[in-house]
């Protein structure tokens, strides 16, 4: 684009040699079904912002507050109203008087499977990666004998070396500059998850355990950064008031 000759490294014949042959061994490679998963994987990895653990923490001691002064059944309104599946999950089990072993178990399977499900969408990126920069070759080679065919023919030549050239370089673009940082992304994000997923799992059982708000708070907080535990602790009355429920506190 400085040069002002992009034009020379478009090719149309070159990129539906690399995208065709990558696409066209992903599907022999798996089902269809799992590769819609993997594009709403890698558009929502992109288009969803993370919800910070600073949040849940804040959330769980909020939902402690509201358990020792209301009672479990209060719970069911935050059941409704959460937009994290896990969390919304999780107190359910909660209400509905799950043992803590019970809400373990259950929880720990949510998560496995998760993280299962992301590295099943990965390895498709993976294959996709590895297979981009091969179609590339394909496609060089198939350049090559256009040109070896073309000897004598000046204009054949000409019109074949674009393909031979391009296609390697689209190949090494696709793989490294989209289908693997897809990978990393992807595994980042569901990194993040995992550890919000945690953090749902011990406060809720701690909860279940009628843990005291504080203490609750000082064990979520050791899933956070250094940076992130800044500030005192949250007084039981600071937290009644944040929650609106001041005529409750006396």
């Amino acid at each position: 684009m400085l040069h002002g000759n992009i034009g020379l490294y478009l090719n149309l014949s070159g990129f539906a040699v690399v995208v065709g042959g990558t696409f066209g061994a992903t599907l022999l490679s798996f089902r269809v079904e799992r590769i819609l998963i993997m594009l709403k994987v890698v558009r929502a990895s992109y288009e969803r912002a993370p919800v910070s653990p600073d949040a849940i923490v804040n959330g769980l001691i909020d939902l402690s507050v509201k358990r020792r002064i209301r009672g479990l059944l209060a719970l069911q309104d935050d059941e409704e109203e959460t937009a994290v599946v896990f969390l919304k999950q999780a107190i359910g089990f909660l209400v509905d008087g799950y043992s803590r072993e019970e809400i373990r178990e259950a929880l720990g399977a949510e998560i496995y499977f998760f993280r299962m499900r992301r590295e099943e969408t990965c390895r498709v990126l993976q294959t996709m990666a590895e297979v981009a920069p091969a179609f590339g070759i394909v496609g060089s080679v198939v350049g090559l004998i256009g040109m070896l065919y073309g000897i004598g023919d000046s204009a054949a030549i000409i019109s074949t070396i674009p393909i031979a050239l391009t296609s390697t370089l689209y190949g090494i673009v696709l793989a490294n500059l989209f289908f693997l940082p897809f990978v990393a992304n992807i595994r980042e994000r569901t990194s993040q998850e995992i550890l919000l997923q945690k953090i749902i799992t011990e406060g809720i059982i701690a909860i279940a355990s009628n843990m005291h708000p504080q203490m609750l708070e000082k064990k979520l907080k050791s899933f956070l950064t250094p940076s992130a535990r800044e500030g005192e602790m949250v007084s039981l009355v600071k937290l009644k008031e944040r929650l609106e429920l001041k005529d409750l506190v006396k």
